[in-house]
Parts: C-alpha cells; structure tokens; sequence
C-alpha cells in the first residue's frame, strides 16, 4: 500500500452522482490514487479544487451553470497547479478542441476501461498529454486559424527536438540532461518555442506537437 503522501489526489467533477460513485469506487481501490473530493458543477469544481489542491482534476464538460471548459479556464486563471483531464461522453471537434486549448492535460471518453482511466491519471499527473486516437484525430483536422499553425518551418531542429520532449512530459532539467545542454539553454529554447508558435504556456505546445508529430 502506497503512503498517503505519495498517492495521486484526484478531484471528481461530474453532474451525475452515479458517475462520481462509480470513479470513486473504482479508484478507491488504487494503491496510489485518492479521491480527495467530488464536486457536482463546474462552480463547486472550482471552489473545491481551490480549497483542496488536488493533484489531478478529472472534468466533465457538459454541466448545469458554469461548465467544465469554463471552470477548466478559471483554475488556469487562477494559477492553480492541478492537472485537469476531461473525462465526458462528447466526442464532437468542438468540445475537444476548446477544452485543450483552455488547458487540458487530457481527454478521455467516459467508456474508457478502468484499467486505461488509472493509467491515464497516472500519465496526467507524471506531466504527460494524454489523448484519445479519436481525440488526436480532432486535433489534426481543427482550423487553420489555431495557435501556431503551419509555423513549424520556423523552429530549428534543436528546438523540434525539445519541443518532442516537451510532449513527453519531460521538465526542462529532464530534456538538459537528454539532449546534453544546461538548463539555462533549454529555458531559452523553450522561450523561443512559445514565441516563434505564438502559444501561452508548455500544455499547449505539448498539444502542437502531438498534433504535428513530435512525440516519441
């Protein structure tokens, strides 16, 4: 049995009682994954995100009053440091692309197998993106118009190679030592990503780079 302080706390966000009762049941039974709370609305998520600091938030998307894309972007607002994955029934490209650019580290359908569900909070919160097919699917076919497109052409291929690792949830400490740099480069490669994609923070060029190919 894992201790408590190396467990995942994980916050359940659903509108449906049933759905949370069943999560809990079933990640209650992970050694190293605790459900620390559960909220019934996207306000509620919010509040109680703020109030327990969880590890991982998973999120509904469509709920009563605020939903979970709009909660989604005011714990990224609020600087909160959860990782949020939505877990929903909505498949549609105009769900999925707006809660992955309001920051979500993950997306998954609320008929994943259990066993896929702890795998995935443990991807999550090691600092992975973690997609569906159908869901990278969605991303390769979204306008033109979204952050960073057709600018790859611009990015050295050190900085490509940076951007893969990106994607795979490496920290920058992490990508100096695989690439054999110091820290300081990396930061500044990183800085230029973000400058040169026009993208806001990490997620999102994790997101770009799975969307063009770079991950591992």
């Amino acid at each position: 049995m894992a201790e408590t302080g190396d467990r995942i706390r994980v916050l359940l966000v659903d509108d449906h009682q049933v759905v949370r009762r069943g999560l809990r049941t079933f990640l209650e039974i992970q050694d190293d994954i605790e459900v620390v709370g559960e909220a019934g609305d996207g306000d509620e998520g919010v509040a109680r995100a703020e109030e327990l600091r969880p590890d991982v938030v998973l999120m509904d998307v469509k709920m009563p009053g605020t939903d979970g894309i709009e909660a989604l972007r005011r714990l990224r607002d609020a600087g909160n440091p959860a990782r949020v994955m939505i877990v929903t029934s909505f498949t549609e490209q105009r769900t999925v692309v707006p809660a992955l650019r309001a920051g979500a580290a993950g997306y998954v359908y609320k008929d994943v197998d259990p066993e896929a569900l702890a795998h995935a909070i443990r991807s999550v919160h090691a600092g992975h993106v973690l997609l569906q097919p159908e869901v990278a699917g969605a991303l390769l076919t979204q306008e033109e118009s979204s952050p960073g497109h057709g600018r790859g052409g611009a990015l050295t291929e050190r900085e490509r190679e940076v951007l893969g690792l990106i994607a795979d949830g490496r920290s920058n400490r992490e990508i100096a030592r695989a690439l054999v740099l110091s820290e300081k480069t990396v930061k500044t490669h990183v800085s230029n990503i973000l400058m040169k994609l026009d993208l806001a923070d990490r997620t999102q060029a994790a997101l770009w780079a799975v969307r063009h190919g770079l991950t591992s």
